[in-house]
């Protein structure tokens, strides 16, 4: 009874967070909270400490000036990709404890969406190097390598670690609803340009010869790919309102009546929780670590190069599994961390009480990676006179259909177990060991040519690439 009264207390108490935030004093409100009027104050020396010990990769940020000076010195390929990637893991995992620090003085609805990109800000950043260095193909094979990483890798691993001691976990039933559909849209968005380029190519053009690559047709694809991107962004942004409840006088947007207890636990404590830093040394942190993962992961992509030459790896498993699984290496090396650590206390009979809400964030990222990072990217390419279209390779679109009709299944009744993330990595790997063998559509590696289709067939695709 007394569990039943503090469900509908918290039920209440999220109800009225809501409903303040859709009125017109949110704005008031929401500086109030950031600017931690309610909490203790927290000095820069403070901050500064807590930045400090937030981590222990926190030890791996020396390898950054060795890693830029490698890269200036021109020492060799293997060692500057080794200091990048080692220089790499603490500024992701500062992105990701600056992210949860924010995430206290801006609430639960939006503290998420900033945790979310600001766990996508390695890939979002490899991405746009790709696009400045005017590898258009391997973006893309990158692009749908993120998205199947954090699709059925990252999550499989979380369900299968997390459910190891219980019957199944249960994830929020209210964006897993929504997340269904999204997922479904921004896979089903590339689907529609790689069934228009494969039905043109397959018709004749009236002397019996088959319609190829040309400057004309990727003209057409470069509009219809600007056009969908600005769709995708509008369907994005109109999703991050429906669950964060926009302003308005009479909005009072109630929670899922199927929310999880543990959910609504979460949610009180982050509103009572003391965050390490102020807001500013906040976002005075968040400004360095980009800058500095900025270079550092050019410097990385320059390096990584030597790789794919010397031992032969075609360019789709380079993108798809090599690049994103480099990417996320701080979040794994921590993962692994703590499961030894679990496990090591589970052998010495002193186990923590299992989790009963399932960690399912990666498949927001993925998410936000298909319906905001992909569209802004090909809308930056336009802007710096990149031909960045949404004309995937074959292969790819079909992999991520059949990964997001998996993930959807899955958690279609917003509850998982260990079973379904045992699942979820193996097709993982079945995609890792197909890739490793596929070249790629050479229609499609020219229609991503950055010079013209005429110069890029007189060249050849095998010269080009």
């Amino acid at each position: 009874m007394a569990s039943d009264h503090n469900k509908a207390a918290d039920r209440e108490s999220l109800t009225h967070t809501h409903g303040a935030v859709g009125s017109s004093r949110s704005r008031r409100r929401f500086w109030h909270r950031f600017l931690g009027k309610d909490r203790r104050k927290v000095s820069w020396k403070e901050s500064a400490r807590a930045i400090l010990f937030s981590s222990w990769l926190n030890a791996l940020l020396i390898f950054i000036p060795l890693a830029w000076v490698s890269h200036f010195k021109e020492w060799t390929h293997g060692l500057t990709f080794a200091l990048c990637f080692l220089s790499i893991m603490p500024l992701e995992k500062l992105f990701d404890w600056g992210g949860e620090q924010l995430a206290m003085y801006c609430g639960e609805d939006l503290g998420d969406l900033i945790v979310i990109t600001l766990n996508n800000a390695v890939e979002a950043t490899l991405a746009i190097i790709l696009l400045v260095k005017c590898e258009l193909k391997l973006l893309q094979s990158t692009i749908a390598g993120v998205v199947l990483l954090h699709l059925l890798l990252v999550p499989g691993t979380a369900f299968l670690t997390g459910g190891a001691r219980i019957w199944e976990q249960q994830l929020h039933p209210q964006r897993s609803q929504l997340n269904h559909t999204l997922l479904t849209v921004g896979v089903l968005a590339l689907t529609i340009p790689v069934a228009f380029f494969a039905a043109i190519d397959t018709t004749n053009n009236g002397t019996g010869d088959a319609i190829g690559p040309s400057d004309g047709l990727r003209r057409d694809f470069l509009r219809m790919s600007r056009g969908f991107a600005v769709i995708l962004l509008v369907i994005y942004i109109c999703s991050r309102f429906y669950l964060q409840n926009p302003p308005g006088e009479n909005s009072v947007f109630a929670p899922h009546p199927d929310i999880p207890p543990e959910a609504l636990r979460k949610e009180r404590e982050l509103a009572e929780a003391e965050p390490e830093v102020n807001p500013w040394a906040c976002l005075v942190l968040l400004a360095v670590t980009v800058a500095l993962m900025g270079v550092t992961a050019e410097f990385l992509v320059d390096s990584i190069e030597f790789v794919r030459k010397e031992a032969n790896i075609q360019e789709e498993w380079f993108g798809i599994v090599l690049l994103p699984v480099v990417s996320f290496s701080a979040d794994g090396a921590v993962a692994i961390v703590f499961f030894v650590r679990s496990a090591l206390r589970h052998f010495f009979r002193m186990p923590e009480p299992p989790e009963t809400l399932a960690e399912g964030r990666a498949i927001d990222l993925s998410i936000q990676f298909l319906l905001f990072w992909m569209p802004f990217v090909t809308l930056l390419g336009w802007w710096v006179d990149k031909p960045v279209t949404m004309l995937f390779d074959l292969f790819e679109v079909t992999l991520l259909v059949g990964a997001c009709f998996l993930v959807n299944y899955v958690t279609a009744d917003a509850k998982t177990n260990w079973a379904e993330g045992s699942i979820l990595i193996s097709y993982y790997v079945m995609i890792s060991l197909s890739a490793w063998y596929y070249t790629g559509q050479n229609e499609v590696r020219i229609m991503n040519a950055c010079q013209s289709i005429a110069t890029a067939l007189v060249k050849g695709v095998g010269e080009e690439n």
